[in-house]
């Protein structure tokens, strides 16, 4: 018995939501175009590099394992916390509540002061800075940074945490923060 093989590239394939369209090919629009219909946690990845806390926003998070307990998360080789990412044996993980929404677009963008007055925050187990307020938050040690594109999949282990923050989780969906809706 041979294993079923995909259509060529030519062939008209069913559509899974019954329009008749052709599927499109691979790209990048293509792919964003489907993930932004996917709601996503927040979280936001702090590090600690050369003296001073860096931090971003991060969808991307994942658990990996149970026993061990790993995650996986994405950052560009490009994003201002990359350096800090990369030199950092040990990060925190913070799950956002849908209270934070300014928070989340704090860390999300380019060249803010994301460790500013506004921001409550304590150095935690290993130097790594925690998020005040978060819904849980974990210290991870990296276990590896795997190459991926112009982005690195960094793998690392829970060593420490917290997951007793009160309130609902905070989504990314359609480009947007979003409050989780019964």
């Amino acid at each position: 018995m041979t294993a079923p093989t995909a259509p060529p590239a030519s062939t008209t394939v069913p559509s899974p939501d019954g329009s008749g369209r052709s599927p499109l090919p691979g790209s990048p629009e293509l792919l964003r175009s489907v993930f932004r219909r996917h709601a996503a946690g927040v979280a936001v990845i702090t590090a600690q590099s050369g003296g001073r806390p860096a931090g971003f926003t991060a969808t991307s998070l994942n658990s990996v394992s149970a026993d061990p307990p790993m995650l996986s998360f994405t950052i560009g080789t490009g994003a201002s916390s990359w350096p800090a990412v990369r030199d950092s044996d040990h990060l925190g993980v913070h799950i956002l509540g849908e209270h934070q929404q300014d928070l989340a677009g704090l860390f999300a963008r380019s060249g803010a002061d994301r460790f500013g007055p506004g921001t409550d925050w304590a150095p935690g187990p290993h130097g790594v800075p925690l998020l005040d307020g978060v819904l849980a938050w974990l210290v991870c040690r990296v276990v590896a940074r795997v190459p991926a594109g112009a982005h690195r999949v960094i793998i690392a282990e829970a060593v420490a945490g917290d997951p007793a923050g009160e309130g609902r989780p905070l989504l990314y969906h359609q480009g947007r923060f979003n409050a989780l809706r019964d």
